[in-house]
């Protein structure tokens, strides 16, 4: 046997005849590579004379370099079949060769590299740290170390800590830079690393380390980006992107481009360059999936809708983009397309909460609240039932909890709002701020002024310092009339700054609800000087038309009116209250109806818009589209009283007095229960006129008749 060796040897001797030959593909250069175990014919080593001695000697050689070389066929065997026989023959090999000559660091980085790849990770740890122990600049093992911790980080069964094996991580990148500073690759593996463990200055100060060399390198660029916009320097970020994409045309880079322009809300930008990244790599579907999302956010509604389109029929299972599709269409106020799409969306990711969260809204904006209740239930109990330890769970159930209850709330159904926003302030201290201010005005929307007052002061014993806590309970006790007190909470917040202009707005509301209209109309115009854009003044020119309506100046109302619309066009709740202030003068009715049906377009199921197209219709003088109107305006809003005065007017116009008056007795006690700042009492004086005729004529009828012989 002995020749056969001899031979193998000689063909295998290629291999191992320079100073890097354990190299196999794959593997990054060795840096001060040791010189492979010394053989009989290796002239540095080798003497002129034979003794007994050097025969061993050159023999355990020999017998190194044949198990060590079968290890390397072994490995490459390995490496093509993933058959685990030969990684244990490979192991083997090396092992011999290693017994043979310990003091080689070529064998003993072979040995370790090979138990990692055959996932004996801790043999392979164990046997990298010897040869450290030896040599502790010997670069290869070092970075066998960094792989080896690399892959314990995914390892969900990993026994250390993420934090320590992140550290022991950076120890041996850190060090292989020092030692190497061109091998690019693991620098970037530790900026990575700094990133990961929120030592953002150390990672920014590799990866411009890696570009003060190498300007053009994508990868660093990349980081570097993230980096930026993790800690939102986002114009950093885009002059850092802006420079190398004026001469590189990576899609990768544009796509980063159009993301800091994102941030930046430069979203004009982010769509040109979104636009670019996928036209250099139209196969890339994150570029479609950015210019789609930008598209959307920019109110692009139909060319975004294109966009998603395309996407779902090169991804067609995939639940995300049916979902932007839903959206999309709900925003096109194509409700049923909307629908169609969510459908879609759940079939494919049945129990996402973001499908079922966005189901829940639609059905809502469409009215049928008891099948949003259901929707939103089912989530609130799939997330009951994951782990008390999964992070997410606290902040999922925050959001649909105050979802779930929102919707009690639209549906009436006060008492079951309330319990969901308790359950919601058993969450937490944030939680709890929050749920009681919702509270407050659950009870304020059932007319309940005492109880949620008492929620107010119990809030605020508790809270005395939080701003919103004590807005909310200065503006019920507006309610009740307690205007003075009220103005005083709202005083106190005043800070001298652009920040007032909501306190301002809050106090003219409190005046106005108090009819104190000067002195409102002061505080809007406090509000109006502050600093701004121009629409941020859309709430106060809202109120201040509000304001001068209620005083019956209607010119200088819809001057205020016209000011809202001319920096927003789609302000639901002007096009309303203009429109319903022409409708109910009687004038300018086609203008009326028109402003009314741009307020429905924005909100089709709103019921007070709804009111004031059937209320424009009466004064038209088309009773029956009136009177279809306005039975869809109490269908989502049954308690209001205007719509009951306003059908009922309807019906005595049809010659339907016994339906008039129901409508007027149902208006009238609703307005009883109204809470006391909204209570019209001329309104209330002109209902009971009416009940008091129409009851006056039907007496009179029933006399007449028993007249009859």
């Amino acid at each position: 046997m002995k020749p056969q060796r001899i031979t193998l040897l000689a063909i295998t001797l290629g291999l191992a005849s320079a100073p890097g030959f354990a190299q196999t593909p794959g593997n990054p250069p060795a840096e001060n590579q040791h010189q492979a175990p010394a053989t009989a014919q290796n002239p540095a080593t080798s003497s002129t004379e034979t003794t007994p001695g050097n025969s061993e000697k050159e023999s355990a050689r020999a017998d190194a370099y044949y198990n060590y070389t079968m290890g390397h066929i072994y490995e490459q065997q390995y490496e093509a079949s993933s058959n685990p026989d030969y990684a244990t023959k490979a192991i083997e090999a090396y092992k011999k060769a290693y017994a043979l000559d310990p003091k080689s660091p070529v064998i003993g980085e072979r040995l370790a590299e090979m138990y990692w790849k055959a996932q004996r990770t801790r043999e392979a740890e164990n046997e990298a740290k010897d040869i450290l122990k030896r040599d502790s600049n010997d670069v290869p093992s070092r970075r066998l170390l960094g792989r080896i911790y690399l892959r314990s980080l995914g390892d969900m069964n990993a026994g250390s800590s993420q934090s320590e094996t992140a550290n022991k991580a950076i120890e041996q990148y850190r060090e292989i830079n020092r030692l190497d500073p061109t091998d690019t690759e693991s620098a970037l593996w530790l900026a990575r690393l700094y990133r990961l463990k929120n030592e953002h200055d150390k990672s920014e100060q590799v990866l411009r380390g890696i570009l003060k060399t190498d300007p053009d390198n994508e990868q660093a660029v990349e980081q570097l980006t993230q980096l930026l916009m993790d800690q939102g320097k986002s114009e950093e970020a885009v002059s850092l992107l802006e420079g190398i994409t004026r001469h590189s045309s990576s899609p990768v880079l544009m796509d980063l481009l159009g993301d800091a322009y994102t941030q930046a809300h430069e979203l004009a930008k982010a769509e040109t360059a979104y636009r670019k990244a996928a036209e250099t790599d139209p196969s890339e579907l994150s570029h479609l999936r950015g210019l789609a999302q930008t598209l959307f956010s920019e109110e692009k509604y139909s060319e975004a809708l294109k966009v998603y389109q395309k996407v779902s029929d090169l991804m067609p299972d995939d639940s995300d983009v049916y979902l932007r599709i839903a959206q999309i269409y709900r925003e096109l106020h194509q409700l049923d397309k909307a629908e169609e799409n969510l459908v879609k969306a759940r079939q494919y990711a049945p129990g996402n909460l973001e499908v079922m969260y966005n189901e829940g809204m639609l059905y809502e904006s469409q009215g049928r609240y008891e099948d949003a209740i259901r929707v939103l239930s089912d989530a609130v109990s799939g997330i009951k039932g994951q782990s008390t330890t999964m992070p997410s769970r606290r902040r999922m159930l925050s959001i649909f909890y105050q979802q779930l209850g929102q919707l009690y709330r639209e549906d009436q159904n006060y008492q079951a709002a309330i319990y969901t926003f308790e359950e919601l302030g058993h969450l937490g201290d944030e939680e709890d701020r929050r749920a009681r201010l919702m509270i407050m005005d659950t009870y304020r929307a059932a007319k309940d002024l005492p109880r949620a007052l008492q929620t107010g002061k119990e809030a605020l014993a508790k809270y005395p310092a939080d701003p919103g806590i004590r807005t909310s309970y200065a503006l019920l006790l507006g309610e009740n009339e307690q205007t003075d007190d009220a103005v005083k909470i709202l005083r106190a917040q005043l800070h001298g700054d652009a920040s007032d202009r909501d306190t301002y707005l809050n106090i003219a509301q409190v005046y106005e609800r108090g009819r104190r209209y000067r002195e409102a109309e002061e505080s809007a115009h406090a509000a109006e000087v502050l600093p701004g854009q121009p629409h941020d003044n859309e709430m106060v020119w809202f109120l201040l038309g509000a304001i001068y309506e209620r005083q019956k100046l209607y010119d200088r109302a819809e001057d205020e009116f016209k000011k809202v619309l001319a920096v927003n066009p789609k302000d639901a709740a002007v096009l309303n209250y203009y429109g319903y202030m022409l409708g109910d003068l009687g004038v300018r009715l086609d203008e009326a109806q028109s402003l009314v049906e741009r307020a429905l377009k924005e909100e089709p199921y709103n019921g007070g818009y709804l009111d004031s197209l059937g209320w424009i219709y009466f004064k038209e003088n088309r009773t029956a589209d009136a009177e279809a109107m306005l039975r869809k305006a109490l269908a989502r809003e049954r308690h209001d009283p205007t719509i009951h005065a306003h059908l009922g007017d309807v019906y005595a116009k049809l010659g339907r007095p016994d339906l008039a008056a129901a409508e007027w007795e149902k208006s009238l006690a609703e307005w009883h229960r109204s809470l006391p700042a909204e209570l019209e009492t001329d309104k209330v004086a002109e209902l009971e006129r009416k009940l008091s005729q129409s009851k006056h004529r039907v007496a009179q009828k029933s006399s007449a008749s028993d007249a009859k012989p």
